[in-house]
C-alpha cells in the first residue's frame, strides 16, 4: 500500500543552511510528499527538489517579519491539520512540530534543537535580538510573552510520535526542556567528489550564518594575535560588525553565502583548518571540512562532541574567549594531522547513513 506522506518545515525564506539539508534530503526521499511551511519565497529555495510547497495566511507577511512572529506561527501550525496523512515528517528548530495530526498518522518530528529563543539561547536572544534601534521594544516583546511561549512549546512538542534529534546533544535538551526521549540520527553530510584546491592557501576556514551568538568574533580577534589567515564565508546580521573589527587586517577576508557543495568543497581543500567558534546542535560545515580531511579546532560543547576526536581530527578549546582559542590555534600549529583519518572519522554522516535511518523509521 502507498502512503500518503506529508513534509513540514518552519520556514523556506532563507539560503541552503543546514536546517536546508535535510529538508532537501527528505524530500528527495519522498517526491511526492508535499512541503507545508509557515513563509515560502522561491527565489531563495532554488535547492528544493519540489515546487510542490504549501502555505497559508502567513505567507503575506514579508520575510523580514520572520523573528518578530513566533506566536503567530505556534498558532498557524498548532491548528494545521494534517490529518489526512499517514505519515507526516516534521523538520524543525522551531514550531513546525506543533501540527495535528490524526490518531492513524505517524508523526515524526527531526529536531534541530528545541526552540533555542524559548530556551537553551533565550538569554543571548535577549541580550542582541539582532534589531537594532528596535532592540528595546523586542526585549519588551520577548519579556512579556516568554512564559507562555514556553508552555505552548512544551505542549505542542506532545505531540509528535517519534522525536529524532540531530545530535546527542540535542537529545539530551530534548529530554531535559521537553522530558521525552528521542533518538539520534545525524544531519547528512556531503562535499564534492572532486575538489581541487585553489593556488592559494586559504589558511584557517570558518563558514557559517553571521549571528552573534555563533561567536565568528573569536575567530578574528584570535588571528589578529596570532597573524594567520582567515577566510570567513556566510552573511547574517553580524556581517557588518566582523568586518568592521577587521578593518585594515590584510590576512582576514570574507566571501558571502556559497550555496554550491562543489565551491564549499574546493575552499576547505585549500584549508589548513576550519574554526568553529559556535555551541551548535550539530553543526555541519565542520563535518565538511572533515569529510575534505581538514582539522577542525572546535569549542568543547554542543554538537561538536559528536564528530571531533581530541588530537586526531582536531582539537577543542574549552572556553568561548580569544586566549583559549588562541591556544587552540597555536597548539594546531605543532600537531599533525592524517587527511585519511580525518575524512575516514566523518563517514557516519554521509547523506546515505541519513537516508537509511530514515527509511527504517518512516518505515517506507
Amino acid at each position: 500500500m502507498i502512503q500518503k506522506i506529508a513534509i513540514v518545515c518552519d520556514w523556506l525564506t532563507e539560503g541552503f543552511g543546514g536546517a536546508e539539508r535535510v529538508i532537501a534530503a527528505v524530500a528527495k526521499m519522498y517526491p511526492n510528499a508535499p512541503i507545508y511551511t509557515s513563509q515560502y519565497r522561491p527565489s531563495k529555495t532554488d535547492w528544493l527538489p519540489t515546487t510542490d510547497v504549501r502555505v497559508g495566511w502567513l505567507n503575506r507577511l514579508p520575510v523580514w517579519s520572520r523573528r518578530l512572529i513566533p506566536f503567530l506561527r505556534a498558532y498557524y501550525f498548532s491548528h494545521l491539520d494534517l490529518s489526512s496523512y499517514d505519515v507526516v515528517i516534521s523538520i524543525s528548530g522551531a514550531e513546525a512540530k506543533y501540527v495535528k495530526t490524526g490518531a492513524k498518522t505517524k508523526h515524526i518530528s527531526y529536531i534541530h534543537a528545541p526552540t533555542q529563543y524559548y530556551w537553551g539561547k533565550y538569554d543571548e536572544y535577549y541580550k542582541n535580538p539582532g534589531f537594532g534601534i528596535l532592540n528595546p521594544l523586542v526585549r519588551l516583546g520577548l519579556k512579556i510573552l516568554i512564559s507562555p511561549l514556553k508552555r505552548a512549546d512544551f505542549r505542542y512538542t506532545q505531540r509528535p510520535d517519534i522525536l529524532l534529534a540531530n545530535s546527542t546533544f540535542v537529545q539530551n535538551e530534548i529530554k531535559k526542556y521537553y522530558k521525552r526521549r528521542s533518538v539520534v540520527v545525524f544531519p547528512p553530510v556531503k562535499v564534492a567528489k572532486s575538489s581541487p584546491p585553489t593556488k592559494q592557501r586559504a589558511g584557517f576556514v570558518s563558514i557559517g550564518r553571521l549571528a552573534s551568538w555563533k561567536r565568528f568574533d573569536l575567530s578574528v580577534a584570535a588571528v589578529k594575535k596570532t597573524g594567520d589567515k582567515l577566510l570567513i564565508v556566510g552573511g547574517g546580521p553580524s556581517r557588518q560588525a566582523l568586518q568592521k573589527a577587521a578593518k585594515g587586517q590584510r590576512n582576514i577576508k570574507f566571501k558571502p553565502p556559497i550555496h554550491s557543495v562543489r565551491k564549499i568543497s574546493q575552499i576547505l581543500s585549500s584549508a589548513d583548518g576550519f574554526i568553529f567558534t559556535s555551541q551548535e546542535p550539530f553543526g555541519i560545515a565542520p563535518v565538511e571540512a572533515l569529510m575534505s580531511g581538514v582539522p577542525v579546532i572546535a569549542y568543547r560543547n554542543g554538537g561538536a562532541l559528536d564528530f571531533i576526536i581530541d588530537g586526531k581530527n582536531g582539537l577543542f578549546f574549552k572556553h568561548q574567549t580569544v586566549e583559549s582559542l588562541v591556544e587552540a590555534i597555536e597548539k594546531f600549529h605543532t600537531t599533525k594531522f592524517n587527511p585519511s583519518f580525518i575524512k575516514k572519522s566523518a563517514a557516519k554522516f554521509s547523506e546515505a547513513n541519513f537516508k537509511r535511518q530514515i527509511r527504517q523509521i518512516v518505515g517506507v
